[in-house]
């Protein structure tokens, strides 16, 4: 019989093996179906992210959810902004540069959602048209914005981080899509305006939810993840 860890129901084989296909199975949706999720799936996805690890268990996100006419609002507001290119003000600095194998990461990334699409390589005003769809929430009935207290830097925003790769993993858990976006934080000047928070909140990042659109080509590509030996160094003697 395989072991169990202290007050496990399941076996440590059946509990590695739901994480790895919840890990496998998750990918950044761009097409939602319109159809809102209840409450109770939502506030279950809430509950479960809250167990998120913390720097000396600050927990310290704190979680806006946009739904129905508020989340209208709130897309016509920072789509307006960013269709004018108006906006690029972050909160926490962005990549000042990809580099190296970065940079090939980020491309291939690119390259496949536009092949997926049947956007020509260089067509830099149809990169720009589909960028643009962050701020329609790529049709998600639902949109979160994670903030964080300015006096915990760069800490609070890490844990915000582990947050939300938890707030993903529950989602996925309980049949929903979602989407992490830092490109909504680069308007964090008007989405603090927008949900009148204080001058100390300092915006981390959006996740567009809902239920994916399978049958939309967008959603059939999945990226590629690097082997362990290229991200790991074992220190022995």
């Amino acid at each position: 019989m395989d072991a169990k860890t202290p007050n496990a129901r399941h076996s440590t084989e059946d509990r590695i093996g739901v994480l790895e296909e919840l890990l496998n199975e998750r990918y950044s949706v761009r097409a939602f179906l319109p159809k809102e999720v209840d409450r109770t799936t939502i506030e279950h996805v809430l509950t479960t992210a809250q167990r998120t690890a913390s720097w000396c268990n600050s927990q310290p996100w704190q979680v806006i959810i946009a739904s129905g006419e508020a989340k209208e609002r709130f897309r016509k507001a920072i789509y307006g902004e960013a269709s004018k290119g108006l906006g690029d003000d972050y909160d926490f600095i962005p990549p000042r540069e990809y580099v190296g194998v970065y940079l090939e990461r980020r491309r291939e990334s690119g390259f496949q959602l536009y092949n997926t699409l049947g956007i020509a390589r260089g067509d830099k005003a149809a990169y720009a048209k589909q960028a643009l769809e962050n701020y329609n929430f790529f049709g998600a009935p639902h949109v979160a914005i994670i903030h964080t207290n300015e006096p915990l830097g760069i800490y609070g925003a890490i844990d915000c981080g582990a947050y939300v790769s938890n707030f993903m993993l529950a989602a996925q858990a309980l049949g929903l899509g979602t989407i992490p976006q830092a490109a909504l934080a680069r308007h964090s000047g008007l989405i603090r305006r927008h949900f009148k928070l204080p001058d100390d909140r300092r915006v981390v990042c959006g996740i567009s939810f809902g239920y994916a659109d399978h049958a939309h080509k967008v959603n059939s590509y999945r990226t590629s993840r690097a082997s362990v030996p290229d991200t790991v160094t074992f220190v022995e003697e």
